[in-house]
C-alpha cells in the first residue's frame, strides 16, 4: 500500500512535470504551423509554367502572323514549358513597340484544352487591324474584350478601354487554381505590366453588359462610351471567356472537329452532338485548314444575352439583320458594329457565306467609318 502510494505520488510528480513541459510544446507547435501556414499565405507563390524566349525579330522574320504593315514592330517567340515536359505546351508570338510593354498577338496551344489564352487565326487580326487603321478616324474608341483592345491599340493606334492585361477570365486548368495570385503575377511581368485597377472595374462593367439581355446591355456600353464614335469588336471566341466568368448565367460548351473536306457530314456530327446534349444551338470557329471549333449555347437563356445576338448562331436571326447596333465589318471571327450609327442607313451587308455553316468568312462590308 505504502509503495503503491509512493509510486502514484512520483506518477503525481512526473505529471505535474510533463504536462506543462506539453502544453508549452503544443503551444510551440501551433506557432510553428501558424508561422508556416503564414508564410504560404503571404510568401509569392510560383506560376506551373515558364516562358522561355525562343527568338526575337522584326515582323519580316515571322511571316506567318502576317504584319507586314507595321514593320517597326518588334515580335518576340516564346516557347511556354511545364515542369517534367519536354514539349512545349504551347507557343506564344509578342509585338512590342520602342519601349512599350509587349502585347500578345498571337497563341498556338500544343494541349487539348484552353491555356491561357485562346488560338485563332493570325491572319484575321491583321486584315481587322488594317481596316481600323485605313477607315477608323484617329480618335475612334475601340470597345472590345482586353487582350483584343491591347492588340488593336498596338497595331492601330486608337483608343481603348483597356490598355493594360487584366487576365479576365484565367484560363487554367482546375490543378492550377491554387496558383492564380502567383500566374496573375507571373503573367504581369512577362507582359511588362501589371493590371490596372480602374480598367478592371471598367471591363466587368464591360462584361457584364455583355452577359445582360441585348436592350439593357448596349445602354450599359454606351455609357462606356460616352460620346466618342466607338466600334463595338467581338470574336466568337469571347463565347468561351465570358462562360468562365458568368457560368450561371451563360452556358457554354466547345468541340473540335477536324476539317475531312465532308463539310456536310461534319454538320451531321454538330446536329447529333446538339441532340445528344440538349444544347440550343451553335456557332463555328476556323482555326486552321484542318481544324475547327464548334462552340455551343446549352440553353435558350444564354442565347437571350448580348454577346450571342451579336455572333452568327444556326437556325437564328444572323447578326447582318440587326440594325442597332449596325454591323460593319467582318472577318474570321471578328464581328464590329458602330455604336453610334452615324453611317448611312442605306448602305448594308451581303454575305459571301452562309453562317449557319461557318463564320470563317469576309464579309465586304461598307467600311469601317
Amino acid at each position: 500500500m505504502t509503495a503503491l502510494t509512493t509510486d502514484r505520488r512520483a506518477q503525481t510528480r512526473w505529471s505535474g512535470r510533463l504536462l506543462p513541459s506539453l502544453g508549452i510544446l503544443l503551444v510551440t507547435g501551433g506557432l510553428v504551423l501558424l508561422t508556416w501556414y503564414t508564410w504560404l499565405v503571404l510568401t509569392p507563390d510560383t506560376a506551373p509554367y515558364r516562358y522561355q524566349q525562343v527568338t526575337t525579330g522584326n515582323v519580316s522574320e515571322f511571316p506567318e502572323l502576317e504584319l507586314d504593315t507595321w514593320p517597326d514592330l518588334t515580335i518576340s517567340q516564346y516557347d511556354i514549358h511545364v515542369e517534367g515536359t519536354e514539349q512545349p505546351v504551347a507557343q506564344a508570338w509578342f509585338g512590342q513597340r520602342a519601349n512599350q510593354p509587349q502585347v500578345l498577338l498571337n497563341w498556338k496551344n500544343q494541349t487539348r484544352e484552353p491555356l491561357l489564352a485562346l488560338d485563332q487565326k493570325a491572319s484575321e487580326l491583321s486584315a481587322l487591324a488594317a481596316a481600323i487603321d485605313k477607315h477608323a478616324s484617329r480618335d475612334a474608341l475601340l470597345l472590345g474584350w482586353w487582350d483584343t483592345s491591347r492588340q488593336l491599340a498596338l497595331l492601330t493606334g486608337r483608343d481603348v478601354l483597356f490598355h493594360t492585361p487584366l487576365h479576365e477570365p484565367l484560363v487554367i486548368p482546375p490543378e492550377w487554381q491554387p496558383h492564380e495570385q502567383a500566374i496573375r503575377a507571373y503573367e504581369n511581368q512577362q507582359a511588362g505590366t501589371p493590371a490596372d485597377p480602374q480598367e478592371q472595374e471598367l471591363f466587368m462593367r464591360f462584361a457584364q453588359s455583355l452577359v445582360s439581355p441585348p436592350a439593357n446591355g448596349l445602354d450599359d456600353l454606351r455609357q462606356l462610351a460616352g460620346t466618342r464614335d466607338t466600334y463595338l469588336i467581338v470574336h466568337v471566341s469571347d463565347l468561351y471567356k465570358l462562360g468562365l466568368m458568368y457560368p450561371d448565367k451563360f452556358g457554354i460548351a466547345y468541340k473540335h472537329y477536324r476539317m475531312t473536306g465532308n463539310l456536310h457530314g461534319m454538320i451531321s456530327h454538330l446536329k447529333t452532338e446538339m441532340r445528344t446534349r440538349g444544347y440550343y444551338t451553335y456557332t463555328l470557329q476556323s482555326l486552321s485548314d484542318e481544324l475547327i471549333r464548334a462552340f455551343f449555347l446549352i440553353d435558350e437563356a444564354s442565347y437571350d444575352t448580348l454577346l450571342a445576338k451579336l455572333l452568327p448562331f444556326t437556325s437564328q436571326p444572323s447578326p447582318v439583320e440587326r440594325t442597332s447596333p449596325r454591323l460593319i465589318y467582318q472577318q474570321g471571327g471578328y464581328w464590329v458594329y458602330h455604336l453610334t450609327a452615324k453611317a448611312p442607313a442605306h448602305n448594308t451587308l451581303q454575305s459571301g457565306k452562309d453562317s449557319n455553316e461557318t463564320t470563317d468568312s469576309t464579309v465586304s462590308v461598307d467600311q469601317v467609318q
